[in-house]
Parts: C-alpha cells; structure tokens; sequence
C-alpha cells in the first residue's frame, strides 16, 4: 500500500508517519481550498490569503486525520493490539494493527471510536466558529475543519469494508454468524461493490460533467476501496491458513550454501545465475556465519567481483534473514514483507536447518483455499 515513508512524531508511543504520495493530496487541498472554498464562502480578500488558508485547512485535515486515526489506535492498543503506527498517505490515513480483533466487540469498539472522534472534533470547530472570538482569518478555517470532519465522519460510516462503518458492520455479522471469515467475505464483497459505484460515479462526472478533478478523485478513491476490500479479505485467508503453522513444515532441508572464500564473480556466475535464487547462506568450515544478496553485489563495480570475496560483503545473522524453526509461518511472512526478501535462512542453536521460501507458503495457502472452496479441508 505505501511507497517511501518518513516519521514525522510519536503520540503516546505510536509513530506518525507520511508517505511521499500524502503531500500529493496535500498540495490538491491547498489549491482546492484557495481557488474554490474560501473565495465563495469569504469573498474580497487578496490572493494570498486565500492560500494561507488553504494550506493551514490542509493542515488543520491533516491533523484531523491523525486524532482520527489515533482514536482507533489507542483503543486497539488497550485491547493489546499491537500497533506499528499510522500512516498518512494520498486516500488519508491508517492505523496499522498487526493482527485481527479478538472479538466482535473488540472491532465494534474499535472501529466505532473514529468516527466518534471526527463527530467531537467537528462539534468542538463549530462551537468556536459560532463563539466569534476567532480572528478574521482563522474564523473560515475552522467553520472548514468543522464541516469536513463531519463528512469524514459520515463517508467512513458507509458499510463499506475496511471503511469504518464496513467493520461495524463485520463484527455485528461475525457476532451474528460466529465467523470472521464469513463476515469478513460478505462486507469485503460489499466494499468492492461501492468501490465500483464510485468509480461508475466518476466516470459519469468526467464524461458529461464539469468537475474534472473532482469526477478523477471519485475513481481514485473508488479503486483504491475495490483494491483494499480484497486485499483485506485476502490477508484474512493467508493468516487463517498460515497461522500456527511451524515454519520448520515448509522449510527445504537441502540447502544450496556458498563459502566464504568465494569470488564475488564466482557467487554470480555459479550461483545466482544458475540456481536463480537472490539469497544464499554463507558457511564457513560447515558453520553459519550469514547470508549473501543480490544487494550486497548491485553496488560493486563488475572489475571489483574477482577481487572481492563473499566474506567480505555478506550480512551477518540477524531477524532480517533468519528465523527459528518452530517459529509462526505468519512471523516468516511478515519479515519478508518488511524486509523485501524472498528467502529466510531457518536456523536452529546457532546451525542452519533449512531455508523457507515466499513461494513455498504461497503455494501453501493457494492450496488450503482451493481445498476450502471445493469443502475438502
């Protein structure tokens, strides 16, 4: 879902991050506000002022979408979710759980809370617009932040999966049914199916409407919901197949290891070119001492490989490229994600066992969901 990021704070212990595609979005609000909104709410100020506004609207939305968000993160972290922070990029933001509510109540509680948060955010910026103790300026932002939370509040309630209101409606089914698989199926099914509306919607605007940007806003977000309903239904599948599987089930035993002393150019000509694997584990008279990369040879110069031996440019063993053998397939999953990396070198008492690979538990949960569908498992 996100490219490059940058952590801007923390709150309460929980990172504050940007993705590069936000200050997209950032800079559309900003024009938007500054040539459309204000002029027509507040007539006769200098263009200037326009824009001031506009960037400080933008910015007041920015920390909307944080509270927002922040709201759900910090109730999912009281029901011991862990939390690994929340993300603002070009379709909002997002507090990343690492795994599913326990409960129905659980998710109920945490999906309610954000649009909680943007309703009192909202009531709170129209109670100090309707005071009149604003400057001139600031007066219009806030009448802006006070409205725009409201219609956060109002689109994130849709039952629509994963917009808020998609989850309210997950865990009253999955209470309802007793599975969150099957609740999950029917609200993600809904989701894309608002997702393709949306983009119908756009389209339309685009053709025989006069809000081009408006009309491409609507297929972007629609596309974005259609991608994240699936998506999210998916995810579900992969942990519900992986989870509690040992890693030590899809390791290959017969592990293709390189020596230390090897050429860089031998590395490439021997192995990578021939076995078509980016990682290779490193030994040293029978004993691990890491693992070598395509990454770690991209930076050297071509005249540099025979000279240069894998020793030299291997990693060392660490949480990035290994893992133990009883460990959850799911904790496998996860640090190749992390990491971008296809392979994880299995290691037990300080001895490589085996390598697990991304196809291998892929091809896995291919086949315990083809099994499923045809009611064989």
């Amino acid at each position: 879902m996100f490219g490059r990021r940058y952590e801007l704070f923390k709150l309460f212990g929980i990172a504050i991050r940007v993705d590069l595609s936000w200050f997209v979005v950032l800079a559309l609000i900003t024009w938007s506000l500054a040539n459309g909104w204000f002029p027509e709410s507040h007539p006769g100020l200098e263009a200037s002022t326009y824009l001031w506004m506009g960037l400080f609207g933008a910015l007041g939305l920015f920390v909307s979408v944080v509270l927002h968000e922040l709201a759900h993160a910090l109730v999912a972290r009281r029901y011991g979710l862990a939390i690994n922070g929340i993300t603002l990029f070009i379709f909002g933001g997002v507090a990343e759980m690492r795994d599913e509510p326990p409960s129905p109540k659980v998710e109920f509680r945490v999906a309610i809370v954000g649009p909680i948060a943007s309703i009192l955010i909202g009531a709170v910026c129209f109670l100090a617009a309707g005071l009149g103790v604003l400057p001139a300026v600031a007066g219009p932002i806030v009448e802006y932040l006070a409205t725009i939370n409201l219609v956060l509040a109002a689109f994130n309630l849709l039952p629509a999966f994963p917009l808020d209101g998609g989850r309210v409606l997950r865990s009253v089914l999955w209470g309802w049914k007793g599975s969150l698989r099957r609740a999950t199926r029917i609200t993600s099914a809904i989701g894309a199916g608002f997702g393709t509306v949306l983009i119908v919607l756009g389209i339309v605007s685009l053709l025989w409407g006069q809000q081009l940007i408006g009309g491409l806003w609507w297929v972007l977000i629609g596309m974005f919901l259609r991608q994240a309903a699936q998506a999210s239904y998916q995810q579900l599948l992969l942990r519900h197949a992986l989870e509690g599987e040992p890693v030590s089930r899809f390791m290959a035993t017969h592990v293709v290891a390189v020596p230390r002393s090897l050429s860089v150019r031998e590395l490439v000509e021997k192995y990578f070119l021939e076995h078509h694997h980016k990682m290779f584990p490193v030994v040293d008279d029978g004993r691990l001492v890491g693992c070598v990369t395509t990454q770690e040879i991209k930076p050297l110069a071509r005249d540099e490989w025979e000279r240069q031996s894998v020793g030299a440019v291997m990693q060392k063993c660490g949480r990035d490229n290994s893992i133990e053998p009883e460990a959850d397939a799911m904790d496998a999953l996860g640090r190749m994600s992390r990491t971008g990396t296809s392979r994880l070198m299995v290691v037990a008492s300080d001895e490589l066992v085996g390598i697990v690979s991304l196809k291998d538990l892929l091809e896995f949960f291919a086949l315990k969901v083809e099994l499923d569908e045809k009611g064989n498992w």
